[in-house]
């Protein structure tokens, strides 16, 4: 009887345990997915109103932990192109030399919804040095 009761309890307890596990475990959304594919559609939309135009990505990082996720890649044209830039607010910086092509992010997902925390575009460092702290973001997705 204490068997089945300890086994019961185990369990119970892993049962209780495991989601909670789940959620505080780093990981890359698959290609294709539908995590990935929110979380994407939701950087796309303020992505194309600061261009003007749309926009796809070709992601070299992206992690999601405890509801934050990190994306690092580069902005393309829906083609697959590189993006142009024109009559863009890059313009002058890029005129300058002032401009890297790249994109990084940091989204929240609150109420079930991806939100963008913060974007940048064309930084010339690491930008998103220090977001853990000021957002309060897990560390381990920026790496």
């Amino acid at each position: 009887m204490l068997r089945k009761f300890s086994f019961c309890l185990f369990l119970i307890l892993f049962l209780l345990i495991s989601p909670l596990h789940a959620q505080t475990q780093l990981t890359t959304p698959e290609r294709g997915g539908a995590e990935r594919k929110a979380i994407i559609d939701a950087l796309r939309a303020p992505v194309r109103k600061q261009l003007g135009k749309d926009v796809i990505f070709k992601i070299d990082h992206l992690k999601t932990q405890n509801g934050w996720a990190f994306l690092r890649g580069v902005p393309q044209q829906p083609d697959g192109t590189e993006m142009d830039y024109t009559g863009t607010i890059y313009g002058q910086r890029i005129a300058e030399g002032a401009f890297d092509n790249w994109i990084c992010a940091l989204l929240r997902k609150q109420n079930g919804k991806w939100r963008v925390v913060k974007f940048v575009i064309g930084a010339t460092d690491v930008v998103y040095e220090g977001w853990d702290v000021i957002y309060k973001a897990p560390s381990s997705i920026f790496r």
